[in-house]
């Protein structure tokens, strides 16, 4: 994380609370359990005999001084100052929320392009009509809470990176219908923008109660069910729709209701499951030096990785210039 070292060997900076519980130890003293982040990546934190003194909650940016620790082979920050900031600190937002590298919007409207080019009229009606009402939250919307693409304009940059992927899939096996391959990638996650609840940075600060008890997954199938009966259409493209949303988890331990059951649903699915991966690989070995390994990563299968040197693991998506 990008800290200053001070001469007594200790380090401060800015960060982000991306979590911040009160809690008790054994002895019943309190103290505060954080997860402190900026662009650089997060941390877990603890102020150890916290008094009660200052308001501190998730989501706020603070100023901290003190020493990283280890604890079960990790960075663990042990805060020995702490206050919020204020108007005259020299920071900036941008340097603690990790965001897109390319513009919500831009790729909002990439995506859009290709679907005004579709030819069959019931996918491109029920997208356009899904995607439109729903543009200014998505541009901004993060993908995740905490795993991959978990930044300000994350689901229009996986959304569009799963597109990429498909557009050249389908070059190599024609008879994937590119337009509903690309129709499910668009709406796959749409309905993160109504189960995740966002705070004053954009970043996903947890997950609404009708987001935790239906999910994403259910409620954007019911978007395509809205949208076809508004505009009057009742044929098979719906239930195809429905049905790549609801299976692109793959299976339901990862929460898919089904598991996707044709070939542009399992493709989907497969193609989701890759962005996410090379995304969180991308971010683990882009922390240390080549020729290191990762800490474990949990969401990979807790696995160590390796950074090699031939090859630059940033995490930037090359779209063609024709995007």
């Amino acid at each position: 994380m990008n800290f200053t070292e001070l001469p007594n060997g200790m380090v401060d900076g800015f960060v982000l609370l991306k979590k911040c519980e009160e809690k008790k130890t054994k002895n019943g003293s309190s103290y505060l359990d954080l997860i402190i982040s900026d662009n650089d990546g997060e941390m877990s934190a603890k102020l150890w005999d916290f008094s009660g003194n200052g308001v501190f909650e998730q989501d706020m940016v603070v100023k901290i001084r003190g020493n990283i620790e280890q604890y079960n082979g990790r960075d663990q920050f042990r805060v020995a100052q702490i206050r919020p900031v204020r108007d005259d600190d020299n920071y900036s937002l941008s340097d603690l929320v990790p965001s897109s590298e390319i513009g919500g919007e831009q790729l909002f409207n990439m995506l859009r392009r290709r679907v005004i080019g579709f030819e069959n009229s019931n996918l491109k009606a029920i997208v356009l009509k899904i995607i439109d009402e729903r543009k200014d939250k998505l541009i901004t919307c993060p993908a995740a809470l905490r795993l991959h693409h978990a930044i300000v304009g994350g689901l229009m940059y996986h959304t569009m990176s799963i597109v990429r992927m498909a557009e050249e899939i389908c070059k190599v096996y024609p008879n994937i219908n590119r337009e509903l391959l690309l129709s499910g990638a668009i709406l796959h996650d749409v309905a993160k923008t109504w189960e995740l609840e966002t705070g004053s940075t954009g970043l996903a600060k947890g997950y609404t109660a009708e987001g935790e008890l239906i999910g994403h997954l259910v409620k954007g199938a019911m978007y395509v069910d809205e949208a076809a009966k508004e505009l009057g259409i009742d044929s098979e493209e719906v239930t195809l729709l429905q049905h790549m949303i609801i299976s692109h988890h793959g299976v339901p331990e990862f929460g898919a209701a089904v598991m996707p059951k044709f070939l542009e649903a399992i493709v989907l699915s497969e193609l989701d499951n890759l962005d996410a991966t090379i995304f969180e690989v991308n971010s683990a070995t882009e922390k240390v030096e080549a020729g290191k390994f990762t800490d474990r990563q949990w969401a990979l299968d807790n696995r160590k990785l390796y950074r090699h040197s031939l090859t630059d693991p940033h995490h930037t998506v090359n779209f063609d210039s024709e995007d």
